[in-house]
């Protein structure tokens, strides 16, 4: 990223605070309430002195630690059970209607459940936060997996690869850019659900916290924990991305923007390496690299990227 974008982003964020600031410091009152928000100087103040105290950071490692774990399963769950529907007749007929009934279902409601099935209520956060994130995950995987060309699975049986190679060399790699689509939602809904339910049944938490400063009417203190909230959940959010973009680095590369490369600029890259631009090579699925095989210069890939029609 230039730093021309770099230098926008902080202003774009400079100027919220400004606002943020004018409208508390001036007290206006124009529809909006903003006389009793605290001003960008008292938040900053209380997170400091907040961020001075042994509880804070305890309730911060608390959140990490149910996020992490309820995030953990339900990215393994959701894999597998969407790779299972996807592949297999017996388990989208088992498995679907139960969780097409269960998915609308929003999983802070769960609570209840939670707490009458799990003998502590840390177990019963992790819970919800693992069903909150488990049904994106699921759907995505499905939805990747099922839309998968058969031709790379072809070449693979055509080379004598059996049905584990077919799935740990094409199956979960072709699905990977829309399974991590779901993990990057996932990580979101989690994050909604573990601060609602350290909100309702917590004893330490970020949510919990946030709750408590706001029945004892510290406003300073509940934008502590918003701020902390938000701050937390970029950083996952970044974390899942970039894992994301890092294993799926065999796509078509992107620019600094995450957008994929125009035709025009992949026709100048092209002529650059000295190939005609009437002639393309599509990058192989990575199975078909693995298994000596590469992909047809015609047809349809699992990814538009590698959709290729080759003019005479």
């Amino acid at each position: 990223m230039t730093g021309g974008r770099w230098l926008l982003r902080a202003a774009s964020l400079g100027v919220a605070l400004l606002l943020w600031q004018g409208l508390t410091s001036l007290d206006v009152n124009l529809w909006l309430r903003f006389e009793q928000f605290p001003t960008v100087g008292e938040v900053a103040g209380a997170f400091t002195e907040r961020a001075g105290t042994g509880s804070f950071w305890q309730d911060l490692a608390s959140s990490l630690r149910r996020i992490v774990t309820g995030f953990a399963l339900a990215a393994v769950l959701g894999v597998a059970v969407g790779t299972a529907i996807a592949r297999s007749r017996i388990a989208a007929d088992v498995l679907g209607p139960l969780l097409e009934v269960l998915r609308p279902v929003p999983a802070i409601a769960l609570v209840p459940v939670a707490i009458l099935l799990f003998p502590s209520n840390e177990q019963g956060i992790v819970f919800i936060t693992c069903t909150a994130a488990f049904f994106p995950v699921l759907v995505s995987t499905r939805h990747a997996v099922g839309a998968l060309t058969p031709v790379w699975e072809e070449a693979v049986l055509t080379m004598g690869g059996g049905r584990a190679r077919i799935l740990f060399s094409v199956v979960l790699p072709g699905a990977l850019p829309g399974i991590f689509g779901g993990l990057s939602v996932g990580i979101g809904v989690a994050w909604i659900c573990v601060i609602s339910a350290e909100m309702i049944s917590g004893e330490y938490g970020v949510g919990y916290r946030t709750w408590q400063d706001y029945t004892v009417i510290d406003y300073p203190g509940v934008f502590v924990g918003m701020v902390t909230i938000g701050a937390l959940g970029w950083l996952t959010s970044t974390a899942v991305e970039r894992a994301g973009r890092r294993l799926t680095r065999w796509l078509p590369a992107r620019d600094s923007s995450g957008a994929a490369p125009s035709s025009a600029a992949r026709t100048r890259t092209r002529r650059g390496a000295g190939r005609s631009p009437r002639t393309p090579h599509p990058a192989p699925h990575p199975a078909a690299a693995r298994a000596g095989a590469t992909g047809p210069r015609s047809g349809s890939g699992p990814f538009p990227e590698q959709t290729r029609e080759v003019t005479p």
